[in-house]
């Protein structure tokens, strides 16, 4: 068997409700003070009355380009 590379995108797209003076601070706010880590959660610095969010639980995958890697097989080891 030979070991293939294959680049892939995982994406969620889902809506932060924040609090803010106007719409400049509501991006400074998401940029700033919200994000997501793979094997966490979803999170925000931002006390929980400023700010509400709604994301899928499972993200949209896409396939990219898919190369023959260096080094050969994969041996002994789980995909």
């Amino acid at each position: 068997m030979k070991k293939y590379r294959v680049v892939t995108r995982f994406s969620f797209t889902g809506t932060f409700f924040v609090n803010a003076k106007n719409r400049q601070a509501a991006k400074e706010y998401v940029e700033k003070h919200c994000g997501l880590v793979i094997g966490g959660n979803i999170h925000s610095t931002l006390s929980d009355e400023d700010v509400d969010w709604e994301f899928p639980v499972h993200p949209d995958k896409t396939i990219g380009r898919i190369s023959v890697a260096r080094g050969g097989t994969i041996e002994n080891r789980r995909l």
